[in-house]
């Protein structure tokens, strides 16, 4: 008896689906391993990346679009959440600091809530569009993850961060989709910060938050469009 898949999915899916097993990899990493966490949830963001460069070159299927918005809600959505929340828990205990310990936990939690809301708009409203309302969830998470690897960004900054963002991801501002180019250099900085460790990654995980910072804020009102 064969899957039920077979015939059905593209090779698009296939990363998409890998997409997703880096979201579960990276949550269960972020119990351990903040830092592995954090590159796990930036090499699932290239991975999202290349399902559409796939789906351009060979073709996508019916599922395509479902598909990408569940894998999104484990890697940039759970995945991201997990890993502010140990952070946080690093450094506020139970229960020693309540009020403290529970907006490290509730505010990833709003969060993982916003980013699936999110989703589900953009897979009605926003698929077949140049443009989206709301920062994309693949945009928060590398921001969060960033923040971790770059190492200054405090683990109060990261939860009030991802508060922030929970409520950006389900506003009317309208952010243009990145250009090839851009989405390209990008990637770089993205698979550098990756891979390289110590001073150097801490500059490029720095370079990364300073570019999708940089969007976040000036994307809607100054990048260029097609």
């Amino acid at each position: 008896m064969q899957p039920r898949f077979l015939g059905r999915l593209s090779a698009a899916d296939a990363v998409t689906t890998a997409n997703a097993a880096l979201g579960f990899f990276a949550a269960v990493a972020a119990t351990v391993d903040t830092g592995l966490a954090a590159r796990l949830i930036l090499l699932a963001a290239i991975a999202d990346g290349l399902d559409g460069v796939v789906a351009r070159k060979v073709g996508s299927s019916d599922a395509g679009e479902y598909l990408d918005s569940l894998a999104d809600v484990a890697s940039f959505g759970v995945a991201p959440a997990l890993l502010i929340a140990c952070t946080a828990k690093e450094v506020w205990s139970w229960p020693a600091e309540p009020l403290l310990f529970a907006a490290g936990i509730a505010l990833p939690g709003l969060f993982v809530a916003m980013a699936v809301v999110r989703l589900g708009l953009y897979t009605v409203l926003d698929t077949n569009s140049d443009e989206t309302e709301g920062v994309q969830t693949t945009l928060s998470a590398t921001i969060l993850a960033a923040g971790v690897l770059a190492g200054f960004v405090t683990p109060p900054m990261l939860v009030a961060l991802a508060g922030v963002l929970a409520i950006m991801m389900v506003t009317t501002i309208t952010y243009p989709d990145l250009h090839w180019q851009d989405a390209l250099v990008m990637g770089v900085v993205q698979a550098l910060a990756i891979l390289l460790r110590g001073f150097p990654g801490r500059v490029f995980a720095w370079g990364l938050l300073f570019l999708a910072l940089a969007y976040t804020v000036a994307g809607p009102r100054f990048y260029w469009r097609r």
